[in-house]
């Protein structure tokens, strides 16, 4: 991954999306931001705790720094519901709570909106499609990647916007690495099939558990880039509840900007 500096805020962004200047996207780390204790700094969850001002502060940051457009933020519930956007007015209508969306996965086609996944060791699975020009946000956590949200969300992309899997570039974000994906009552939470992707013990690999899941499909493996980097092995970077519990979230974004030269 490429860490970028804007206006002195550090991100990451994947090099297999680098080249397409329509695109909006980054994977923000928890620094630069205005919250305090356990939420330092760049919050952008509303429902852990934080004072809610702050939180507006660091969204309204990150939209700044995006550059044009507005952020779309999902209630995550780690289910395989996937929103599509494909009218704007609808993104306070439909299935909402507190006024935002509710579901783990999002599309749009509809450039100036930038999809938020709110992350503290789950994955976001960025996906984007510069043919027909669709973006998509996946939070995939254990319990998504066992329903396979990822493989539902291109579904989507597929009947909702004629999208080629062959033609999709996808990232999985800086998550809980094998390292620290432990799951000690595995045998009961988690499929057998899935069983593969242990180090024989109780520690799960769900990175390549995404990356297969993506490959599955249809998408190219040379279009997929793994970020490799554990949120709870980084507290310095990351937030993650593995970690430290009553803690942040920090952004993952995608989003097609309002012209090609903003």
């Amino acid at each position: 991954m490429l860490l970028t500096d804007k206006n002195g805020v550090l991100f990451f962004r994947f090099l297999n999306f680098s080249g397409f200047t329509e695109l909006n996207h980054g994977i923000f780390t928890r620094n630069h931001g205005f919250s305090e204790g356990p939420y330092q700094s760049l919050n952008v969850c509303a429902g852990v705790g934080d004072d809610i001002d702050r939180v507006r502060d660091n969204r309204h940051m990150i939209a700044r720094l995006c550059g044009d457009g507005d952020l779309v933020f999902l209630k995550q519930v780690h289910g395989c519901d996937v929103t599509v956007i494909k009218d704007r007015d609808n993104i306070l209508s439909g299935k909402t709570v507190d006024g935002r969306l509710t579901g783990d996965a999002v599309i749009t086609d509809i450039p100036g909106l930038n999809l938020v996944i709110q992350v503290a060791d789950c994955q976001a699975v960025l996906i984007y499609d510069p043919v027909r020009k669709v973006v998509a946000n996946v939070h995939a956590g254990w319990r998504g990647s066992i329903q396979n949200i990822i493989g539902a969300t291109i579904n989507r992309m597929q009947q909702q916007f004629c999208s080629a899997p062959g033609d999709l570039m996808a990232g999985i974000g800086p998550s809980l690495g094998p390292c620290c994906a432990e799951f000690v009552n595995y045998r009961s939470e988690i499929p057998e099939s899935f069983w593969k992707y242990s180090d024989k013990g109780n520690h799960f690999n769900f990175w390549w558990a995404s990356f297969d899941q993506l490959c599955d499909a249809g998408v190219s493996k040379k279009n997929i880039q793994i970020a490799n980097i554990c949120t709870k092995c980084n507290p310095k970077l990351f937030f993650s509840y593995r970690r430290a519990g009553i803690t942040g979230r920090f952004a993952a974004i995608i989003g097609l900007k309002q012209t090609a030269s903003g």
